[in-house]
């Protein structure tokens, strides 16, 4: 391995949770009489937490009358379901077993709210991740450094060794703005042509290629 601490992305990246976001964000537009989306919309609107997800979704976003019901909706509908269909990409669960075999640390920092994600990270990799830190208030989300910088604190580890890895262009821009590598996997919600027209340049097909990048 070439790093000693591994922070990875949550969404598109360990765990397949577009079922379940199009799932809550249909939900939440039905609800308050809005039009749904299709899946490949939802992909797309993904990757800058779930108010953004649903400024998208939302016809006008925030300017739209019933965003905010809207929006409240999601959150309670996903907090019950984000469960429903979510589940680790194929791989994943043996690549982290590896890299903490190999005394690697680890974490994940999403801008996923930080409730579901303390509860998907507990759910799911509770032996291997310990610190998981998603959108709260008091602190910037991707791009802004700052909970990879926070995530780093807390793993005790700093920049150099230290390797983010994701599967989305605000993964790349993050990366950069930390001063640390980006491995971009291409399991997730953004292909490659995309992921190199917004600067990724080391790539993952499969989660065992994490361990030798």
């Amino acid at each position: 391995m070439k790093y000693n601490a591994y922070i990875f992305d949550l969404d598109g990246t360990l765990l397949d949770t577009l079922g379940d976001l199009a799932s809550s964000c249909n939900y939440a537009l039905r609800t308050n009489g809005l039009p749904e989306r299709t899946l490949e919309e939802v992909r797309m609107f993904v990757g800058n937490g779930v108010r953004k997800l649903m400024e998208r979704a939302v016809p006008n976003g925030e300017a739209n009358p019933a965003f905010d019901a809207a929006y409240a909706t999601f959150r309670r509908h996903y907090m019950e379901h984000n469960l429903d269909t979510t589940c680790p990409y194929p791989g994943v669960m043996d690549m982290l077993a590896s890299l903490r075999r190999n005394g690697a640390s680890v974490a994940v920092v999403s801008n996923k709210f930080y409730a579901a994600t303390q509860e998907l990270v507990a759910h799911f990799f509770g032996d291997y991740i310990t610190v998981a830190i998603g959108e709260r208030e008091g602190i910037r989300k991707k791009p802004a450094p700052d909970t990879v910088i926070e995530a780093m604190r807390q793993l005790g580890t700093g920049k150099e060794g230290t390797v983010y890895i994701g599967d989305s262009d605000v993964d790349v821009m993050t990366a950069r703005n930390c001063g640390i590598p980006c491995i971009s996997v291409l399991w997730g919600f953004r292909d490659r042509d995309f992921l190199v027209a917004h600067g990724a340049d080391t790539f993952a097909n499969k989660a065992s290629d994490i361990l030798l990048l």
